[in-house]
């Protein structure tokens, strides 16, 4: 059975044609600009690339032109399910699960703990079940995979009536590529994943650090929302909670614009005061810019200090995992981040750090050394795995 996995965001979708065995893509592209006069769908069809305009910009006539690229390539009927990434589940969701009404209204229930995201999620679900109507349509939540996640790790010190009444609490993010890369990462290593103990560090502009014990999450850095945890492109990581009263009173600002410089502003970008990019941070800090030497540094250094706490919710550290955009291609970040870990026993491999770029993955470390590894995230074989897992169980 083939899946198509949407990842559909608030102005763009992400789509893959794949089959959730072997992982073999027959069709990807991306939409963007959705919303605007600029929008464009391009179109990856096995190393061809077309680029298709969207003079409406909406949903639905991306959703027609994937149709038609689908019917052009003879494998419309080929498709048995549609895949979804949802960003938010809260606690109701700590699995996949198939899309009817019911979980609809769950999701847009999710809809104040992820303003931005789930409302995106819906539109996305909606217009996709309009172009595909007659097959099984599966949600795979960003939260789920953080579900196992124990109370003492995801409670805040704050008001009870918090909890109970708002759900404030820790969730985590990225929960499918951090299960994703960690059965790649036993597989790695030569052991079972229910008898392996990693911490695994997503790193793109959105980056999480999660503790996985025996395949199941039990600690990450990203809390109620994406703002919390290590610094980011645009995002923060934590902060003083105090600041949003200081600003307020000292600049000004409002509550809107204080979240908004934290989440777009902020990060990488605000550090540097010059990029988002890690990959021109490095290049300009290695031409003298102090700015973007600061930002590396502190990334550097959050992160270094977030993978070791980490590490006591596991009680043994069996490995460190590298992904995203950021961990899977800048040797530069891996290196200096190994470097500020020898407490924990890791000791980088200058060779094998370097070989390991663009899509390289394996192992960074010294054979004496704490082992740590390269692995490339696949969100979208993971999504579609998880959708041919429900179905199975569903007909079963």
């Amino acid at each position: 059975m083939w899946t198509l996995v949407l990842n559909c965001g608030s102005s763009s979708v992400k789509f893959a044609l794949l089959d959730p065995t072997s992982g073999e893509v027959r069709l990807s592209g991306l939409a963007e600009r959705l919303g605007s006069g600029a929008a464009s769908v391009r179109v990856d069809r096995g190393g061809e690339r077309v680029t298709h305009p969207l003079p409406g910009g909406s949903y639905p006539e991306a959703f027609g032109v994937l149709l038609s690229e689908l019917g052009a390539l003879g494998v419309r009927g080929d498709v048995g399910a549609v895949g979804h990434r949802v960003v938010h589940g809260g606690e109701r969701f700590s699995a996949p699960a198939l899309v009817t009404p019911e979980v609809l209204e769950a999701i847009r229930a999710c809809v104040p703990l992820a303003p931005l995201h789930n409302p995106a999620n819906l539109a996305g679900i909606e217009a996709a079940r309009e172009a595909f109507p007659d097959l099984p349509h599966v949600a795979v939540f960003d939260t789920a995979f953080h579900q196992t996640i124990p109370e003492v790790a995801y409670r805040y010190a704050v008001p009870e009536a918090w909890y109970t009444q708002h759900g404030v609490r820790r969730y985590g993010f990225h929960g499918t590529s951090h299960a994703f890369v960690s059965g790649e990462a036993a597989r790695m290593l030569g052991r079972d994943l229910s008898d392996v103990n990693l911490v695994t560090a997503h790193l793109g502009n959105g980056c999480s650090v999660t503790a996985v014990r025996g395949g199941r999450s039990v600690d990450t850095s990203m809390g109620l929302t994406p703002l919390e945890g290590v610094v980011m492109g645009t995002r923060s990581g934590d902060v003083d909670p105090g600041l949003h009263d200081f600003l307020a009173r000292q600049a000004g600002l409002s509550l809107g614009e204080i979240t908004a410089a934290l989440n777009k502003e902020s990060g990488l970008l605000g550090l540097s005061n010059l990029t988002n990019d890690m990959r021109e941070l490095e290049e300009a800090a290695s031409r003298g810019h102090a700015g973007a030497r600061l930002a590396v540094d502190v990334f550097v250094y959050r992160l270094a200090k977030t993978i070791a706490g980490m590490s006591v919710a596991l009680g043994r550290l069996d490995g460190l995992v590298f992904t995203g955009g950021i961990g899977e291609n800048s040797a530069g970040v891996r290196a200096a981040t190994l470097g500020r870990l020898g407490v924990l026993g890791f000791e980088v491999d200058k060779a094998a750090n370097a070989q390991a770029v663009r899509g390289q993955a394996g192992f960074i470390t010294t054979p004496q050394s704490t082992p740590a590894l390269v692995v490339n995230t696949n969100e979208e074989l993971m999504i579609a795995r998880e959708t041919a897992r429900i179905l199975q169980g569903e007909h079963a």
